[in-house]
């Protein structure tokens, strides 16, 4: 029979492994947290790059800037027409008034005032309602030369950031290499690209409607059928300006 000694020793023994294995199984489930709100990028990454980085519609803003010399006193002929694209672009795509900042406390102060009037004049001849343009006047940054700015809203397509690389892409230990998936930037300035090179950001959304078919060329064709005749469209200049035959 042991002696009490050892049988103490052997039951705090026990013990002394029993917490270890505690305290080992603790601080790996503490490993395994994570702080709250911090998120893992990739872990969940979409492997379509449209889900990763969908473009979105917004409203934004175009803008137009005017060099106003101090001596000039009006607009160049180029300036003019440049305002008049505007206008026209703002008849078509706007979504509010348009915004016209002139400079005060700057060398061009006068001159910019009489391009503004200019500009007005410009802006009534195309068709654009009193109350439809809005002048704000802002403070010149010293005797640096200002810009006349003309601003109205529109919707916008945009995607992005770009640039965002949270992950290493060669190879590592980490479990997320093997998984194979597209890494986060990818295909990021494709859908950057596209969203700015739309004319009309809702056509991303929605198709836009059907136009009225043409019903001369339809009528034109179905009696040429009724008549059993082909409804093949002759071009009578087909062959001029050919070097040559072959094929024929």
């Amino acid at each position: 029979m042991p002696s009490p000694d050892l049988a103490i020793a052997r039951r705090t023994a026990r013990l002394g492994i029993r917490g270890l294995l505690i305290a080992g199984v603790a601080a790996a489930v503490a490993g395994c947290m994570r702080t709250p709100g911090e998120a893992e990028i990739t872990a969940s990454t979409p492997s379509d790059y449209r889900q990763r980085h969908p473009i979105s519609v917004v409203e934004g803003k175009k803008t137009l800037v005017l060099f106003i010399g101090a001596g000039r006193g009006g607009l160049s002929p180029t300036q003019r027409a440049e305002v008049l694209a505007f206008v026209q672009s703002w008849k078509r795509d706007a979504t509010g008034g348009i915004t016209i900042d002139r400079p005060v406390g700057s060398p061009n102060e006068r001159a910019a005032l009489d391009s503004l009037k200019e500009v007005l004049s410009i802006s009534a001849a195309a068709g654009v309602p009193s109350h439809g343009v809005g002048v704000r006047i802002y403070q010149a940054n010293g005797p640096k030369f200002a810009t006349v700015r003309l601003n109205y809203p529109l919707m916008t397509a945009d995607a992005g950031p770009c640039g965002l690389w949270p992950d290493d892409l060669g190879p590592s230990w980490d479990p997320k290499h093997y998984d194979n998936k597209p890494y986060w930037n990818l295909g990021c300035a494709s859908q950057r690209n596209l969203a700015a090179m739309v004319a009309n950001p809702e056509d991303l959304v929605q198709p836009r409607a059907e136009a009225p078919v043409y019903r001369a060329k339809r009528n034109y064709g179905a009696e040429k059928w009724r008549k059993g005749e082909s409804p093949a469209t002759n071009y009578p200049d087909a062959t001029k300006g050919a070097i040559s035959d072959l094929g024929k």
